[in-house]
């Protein structure tokens, strides 16, 4: 039996990639961080599973992540951990460049002296690409990023490449576009519309406020990209990959998208402006091209913008009437 190990298992990502190799016959050890109050939602429906084991560490504490990875001996390691919300590594800069930087170096660090023959996958970001330089944009597109969190990423998927080059560790990137589902947090805006929409469908509340409605962004699918995490670590050699669509489309169509799921006619009678969701530096437009991963994994998306939406959407609508009764 397999064994993988997975950092941010109580994610969005991690949620789902867990269930896939649950799925595909491994032994999942999932590392959370000990706090006052345990969040294990996206992972209630498989916590009790005999292959799931969930392990304390931290990213921050080297100790704990050499100490499980040389007691576990996984033959892959997925870094899915991050201060991942984009708004919030402004107001957390610091403590942004710790786990989202640095805490790669440690997995890395970690794996080099545990378990060096262990297959590695970095959970990298178009947010890298930022002020973007050529549209779409592909492996080798310069990075220019936007946000204290871009910038983190930058230096985790470059210290990756670094340690693959440097030691001969299998250590591969996914630069994955933005990719959301009903597991999403509440703070990101695709989950925030689709749940403001069944809010406002249901008499729940009057409006959505959102910042700015043009930014464009390359959507797809959760489900659809933790199969390409997966495949990344079936090569014979280490690569990075871009993952996405190939789409872009605007907040502005996510929200009409939103309301015609839920039978809204009039999408302006439900958004509402607020200044303070508009970003200090915006990424205006991204989308990528995924022409390499698609020929040499063998990945594309199964779901498009509008299933994507309309999953989304209902998902909400179920929640917010289930919390009535």
């Amino acid at each position: 039996m397999k064994k993988a190990f997975i950092t941010g298992i109580t994610g969005q990502d991690g949620s789902y990639l867990a269930e896939l190799l649950l799925e595909k016959g491994y032994r999942v050890y999932g590392m959370t961080r000990r706090t006052s109050t345990q969040n294990f939602e996206r992972i209630k429906h498989i916590v009790h599973d005999d292959n799931l084991e969930l392990i304390s560490g931290d990213l921050i504490d080297q100790h704990s992540l050499t100490h499980a990875l040389k007691d576990i001996q996984p033959e892959e390691i997925y870094n899915l951990a991050a201060q991942s919300f984009v708004k919030a590594s402004w107001d957390q800069p610091v403590l942004t460049g710790e786990f989202t930087g640095l805490g790669v170096t440690r997995v890395l660090e970690a794996m080099r002296l545990a378990c060096p023959n262990a297959k590695f996958y970095q959970a990298s970001s178009s947010e890298m690409f930022g002020k973007v330089q050529e549209v779409p944009q592909t492996e080798s597109t310069p990075f220019w990023p936007r946000s204290p969190y871009g910038v983190a990423k930058v230096y985790g998927h470059w210290i990756t490449v670094n340690y693959r080059e440097s030691f001969d560790m299998f250590a591969t990137s996914g630069i994955l576009f933005n990719h959301e589902s009903p597991r999403r947090g509440l703070e990101f805006v695709t989950r925030k519309i689709a749940n403001g929409v069944a809010r406002v469908k249901l008499g729940k509340q009057q409006y959505v406020e959102l910042g700015n409605l043009d930014a464009k962004r390359d959507w797809g699918y959760a489900k659809d990209y933790v199969e390409a995490m997966w495949m990344m670590l079936q090569q014979d050699e280490p690569d990075d990959f871009v993952v996405a669509t190939g789409e872009t489309h605007s907040v502005r169509e996510f929200l009409q998208l939103s309301c015609k799921a839920a039978g809204l006619d009039d999408w302006e009678a439900v958004w509402k402006h607020n200044p303070e969701y508009d970003r200090p530096a915006e990424v205006d437009l991204l989308i990528g091209n995924s022409a390499k991963a698609q020929e040499k994994l063998g990945w594309k998306p199964s779901i498009d913008f509008e299933e994507l939406v309309r999953i989304m959407v209902e998902a909400e609508l179920e929640r917010e009437s289930a919390n009535e009764s």
